[in-house]
């Protein structure tokens, strides 16, 4: 598994997160002041963006987030698709991220792309 890999990871485990975990996996994923931004959100530090993480998660219950295709990085660089998929194995919302990683492999910011989402 390549450090590309290795970060998504933890980006994904994050956001699947159990709430009791969530703090612990922001922390594994994030940099202290790391930053998200997406058409709905943009935040900093680990606790906007577990709140933000929260926000998801109450606003879409037992869904899950996975990687939609390769992850492809260079240098510090990294971007993936994900989609969110609910538990009939529908998936209503899916995007795209481009992550900035720091020498220990955590991400200092999050810049996000919604490509599909649910009509209102």
């Amino acid at each position: 598994m390549t450090a590309y890999d290795d970060a998504v990871q933890r980006y994904f485990a994050a956001w699947n997160a159990a709430p009791e975990e969530l703090e612990k996996a922001v922390a594994a994923a994030f940099t202290d002041d790391a930053t998200y931004t997406d058409p709905l959100a943009d935040v900093r530090g680990h606790e906007q963006l577990a709140a933000a993480i929260s926000g998801a998660r109450q606003q879409f219950p037992g869904f899950v987030f996975r990687p939609a295709g390769a992850v492809d990085g260079h240098h510090a660089l990294v971007r993936f698709s994900w989609e969110l998929v609910a538990p009939d194995g529908s998936a209503p919302v899916a995007g795209s991220d481009v992550v900035a990683l720091t020498g220990d492999g955590r991400i200092s910011s999050v810049s996000g792309f919604l490509d599909r989402v649910p009509a209102a």
